[in-house]
Formats: structure tokens, sequence, C-alpha cells
């Protein structure tokens, strides 16, 4: 029987399924990373109070990308090539999605209009991340390699989504909140397009690695479809919905130093 549990078992046993998904999530953290720092070193001085937590967020991620990157050393692996089609990040980017990396690189101060787009966009994908991670905590969140590592994650993704609901509702009280409510919209749609798109490859390269049948891999198939199509229909309305978190001003206070992972 497919369950989340026993096919995301299957590819942590295996070294290279294991090697495989650990770079995709190494590389799409380190890259949220380096976006967040860029946001931070450009906010412009309307928002510059936020420039400590969009730090925070970014130094975050990077943990996150040492992380999985510890646990492939742990297993005496190392990182592989991430194949383009499963980059979700970089394909989110490249649909217009999010702040441009052409704008990221320059020097030139973002606007309060960007700061939105980012919280906005934010807001979507760490809907997703969260979940995500909390899909792993409930099935491996006391396994000995990974438990300690998906509890830490998943923690900080919280924390994130929780920051960018109380920040989007601060900026929606001080005037941008059709802004937000039209970027929230495009960014969902958007995303769980994007989402599909990398499930489909993450699983085709997955189902190489570990010689799945063709009806194991079709059903794995049909079901990232029929996913795509029930938040088409109407689940991407959970990503646009905004809240006050009960956690508040989560990624409040300097960047404390962490012991590295491994």
């Amino acid at each position: 029987m497919l369950s989340a549990k026993s096919l995301f078992q299957e590819i942590f046993d295996n070294d290279e399924s294991f090697r495989l998904f650990c770079s995709i999530a190494a590389s799409g953290e380190t890259q949220g990373g380096w976006e967040n720092g860029r946001i931070a070193a450009l906010v412009p001085d309307s928002q510059r109070f936020l420039a400590p937590r969009i730090a925070r967020h970014g130094a975050d991620e990077d943990k996150h990308g040492r992380i999985f990157n510890a646990l492939l050393r742990k297993r005496g692996l190392t990182p592989v090539e991430v194949p383009r089609e499963t980059d979700y990040t970089m394909l989110l980017e490249a649909g217009g999605i999010g702040l441009a990396h052409e704008k990221l690189r320059r020097d030139t101060p973002l606007t309060e209009r960007d700061i939105v787009v980012y919280l906005a966009h934010s807001r979507v994908t760490e809907e997703r991340a969260s979940g995500q991670m909390r899909m792993l905590v409930k099935y491996f969140g006391d396994h000995p390699d990974v438990g300690r590592a998906v509890r830490m994650i998943s923690h900080d993704e919280d924390n994130h989504l929780a920051y960018c609901h109380e920040e989007l509702l601060r900026l929606a009280a001080a005037g941008h909140g059709r802004l937000i409510l039209d970027t929230l919209r495009a960014s969902a749609l958007a995303e769980i397009a994007v989402y599909r798109d990398v499930s489909l490859a993450v699983m085709g390269h997955m189902g190489r690695i570990l010689g799945w049948p063709r009806a194991k891999a079709a059903a794995l198939a049909a079901g990232i479809h029929a996913m795509y199509g029930a938040e088409r229909l109407g689940g991407w309305r959970r990503m646009v919905s905004l809240r006050m978190p009960e956690r508040r001003d989560a990624l409040g206070g300097a960047v404390k130093p962490e012991p590295e992972f491994a």
C-alpha cells in the first residue's frame, strides 16, 4: 500500500535516493538564504525595522541547507547536481513569482511594494514548507538519523509562516490590502502548478533510482495530479488567508549563533 510514510521510508533507506532528496532540499534552502540575505540588505528606509527579521529568516534557511548537507556527510555521501526540473525555488522565480534575482543582485534599494510582494510570496511558500515538515515530523520525528533535523526545521518553518502572517496583516492595515490579496492569489495559483511539476519530476527521478514498477510510478503520478486538481479547485485558498498567529514576533530579536547540526 502506498503511503507518505512508506514512500519516504523507501527514499531514506536507499543511499542514492537519499542523496538526491537531501541535495534538492539543501539547494532550495541555500537559495532561500541568499534571497532573504539580499532583501535584508536592500530593505527601504520605510521598512528598515524588518531587516533583522528578514536576515534571521535567511540565516534559518542557510542553517537548513547545512543540516541537509550534514545528513549526507553522516552517511558518507556527497551532494549531487540538482536537476533543473526539480528546482522549486528557481522555477518559481522563472515564472515571475516573488522578486527577480536580477533585481536582488543590484544594490538599488527595494520599494515598499517589493517588500509586500516578498512577504506575500513567502506566505505562500512557507505554507507549503510548514505543511511538508509537519508531515515529516509526524512520521519521522523519532527517526534516529533524520528525526532531530526535521523537528528543528519544522519549528523554524512554523516561525517563518507566523512572521509572514503578522507582517502582512500590518501592511494590510497600512493600506496595502488590495496588493496583498492580488499577490497572494497569483502566487498561490502559480505555486501549486510549480509544486505539481516539481513533484512529478522528483518522483520520476526517485522511481528510476529505486526501480519502481510502471504501475507504482503511474499511481504516484496520478496522486500528484489529483492533489493539484484539489488545490486548483479551492485548496489554494488556505495559502491566501491571513490571521494573527499565536507566535507573535516569531523572528524578533538578533540572530543567535547555534551549534552546527553535525
